[in-house]
């Protein structure tokens, strides 16, 4: 991939990196955070490393994922970014539809594909003077080999059309659908996503469980999100929110 072809299509105020090889480019972004000048998009061919939610590996083939990392500086509090993480998700549908592939969206931070995951989203935040850098990483499945799904041990998807994809074009298109949503969060918080999110949601009025370590939370109907992205879940004891956090969203067993 070429840093200056992505920069260039994106057509943003984006620093672009390209490294054949890294563990993982959150963590090599958080790691110059101090030292970034401004919005600095990190993308590696192969990362041996990558880090899922609540402690979970990020498994990817060479050339056959899209794995990055964006820095974003807000001057936000912290607790006003609770929602960034399904904004990402809205912008990343939106650059996915453009380019042809239709997908849904998961809380609080998975993108779905024929219901199998295709990309994740894991948000790191660093303080620093005047606000917060936030190091955005995402990992998108392109081709999904057997033995590597075997590895990961559950359901998910590849989009085999992205992957005949030129990558700097697709990179590209990815990079200013997430700078345009970024400078959209900053002005208006999640409030300005949670319709888009909502038309978008995977298991809108289905039956779900709530859990935190293999304990369950809450059990109700998944009723969508609030303009502060919280999950509404509709239970016998009436509509209860549910903060993101280390809780994970699955379909109950009937």
């Amino acid at each position: 991939m070429n840093a200056g072809a992505i920069a260039a299509h994106s057509r943003t105020d984006v620093a672009v990196e390209v490294v054949a090889e890294t563990g993982s480019t959150n963590a090599d972004l958080l790691s110059r955070a101090s030292t970034l000048e401004g919005p600095t998009l990190l993308v590696a061919e192969h990362q041996t490393a990558g880090r899922g939610r609540a402690g979970r590996s990020w498994l990817s083939a060479p050339g056959d994922s899209l794995t990055f990392s964006l820095a974003w500086h807000f001057d936000l509090p912290l607790q006003q970014l609770a929602g960034l993480p399904l904004a990402v998700g809205v912008a990343l549908a939106g650059a996915l539809a453009a380019c042809g592939v239709q997908v849904q969206l998961k809380w609080p931070n998975d993108v779905l594909k024929d219901g199998g995951k295709l990309a994740g989203v894991l948000i790191e935040t660093q303080a620093s003077a005047g606000g917060i850098w936030a190091v955005i990483g995402i990992g998108i499945n392109l081709r999904m080999p057997d033995e590597l799904e075997e590895r990961i041990g559950r359901s998910v998807a590849g989009a085999p059309w992205l992957a005949q994809m030129d990558r700097d074009a697709l990179m590209a298109a990815i990079l200013a659908s997430l700078a345009a949503a970024l400078s959209e969060f900053r002005q208006a918080g999640f409030g300005a996503f949670s319709a888009r999110w909502n038309r978008l949601h995977a298991w809108q009025g289905r039956p779900v469980v709530i859990l935190d370590n293999g304990a369950v939370l809450h059990d109700g109907i998944a009723a969508g999100v609030d303009d502060s992205g919280r999950l509404l879940l509709d239970c016998a004891e009436g509509r209860i929110t549910v903060l993101a956090g280390d809780v994970s969203l699955r379909m109950r067993e009937s």
